[in-house]
């Protein structure tokens, strides 16, 4: 059972790049799906979630307008389109899975419950 994160890397402000998130060992269905990020010296940031059932999503608001996270069910993958990238967006970027989730709660910084993490992908804003 396992996640696996891929799509980072460098990227120059203003561009993009789509991370993806492959579930294997068991099915994304009846799981909310979440991608969070942290920087050097910062804590874990919860940035954009999706909800099992509704696929109703979440994002911070730093990235609202800007990301957008989607799935694929026949491919068992999560992705996260990031667009007009910042500096401020480097982060190593991790995607997390818990059963029965709705997205606001799976995003909130006091959520313990995930049941599977990736091992993240790094992503570097920089000119």
């Amino acid at each position: 059972v396992q996640l696996v994160e891929s799509g980072g890397g460098l990227v120059q402000p203003g561009g993009s790049l789509r991370l993806s998130c492959v579930a294997s060992g068991f099915t994304l269905d009846a799981y909310g799906i979440g991608w969070f990020r942290q920087a050097p010296g910062k804590e874990r940031e919860g940035v954009s979630c999706i909800s099992w059932r509704d696929d109703s999503d979440y994002y911070a608001d730093s990235v609202k307008g800007r990301f957008t996270i989607s799935r694929d069910y026949a491919k068992n993958t999560a992705y996260l389109q990031m667009d007009s990238l910042k500096p401020e967006d480097t982060a190593v970027y991790f995607c997390a899975a818990d059963r029965g989730v709705q997205a606001p709660r799976l995003c909130s910084p006091d959520y313990r419950g995930v049941d599977y993490w990736g091992k993240g992908t790094l992503v570097t804003v920089s000119s």
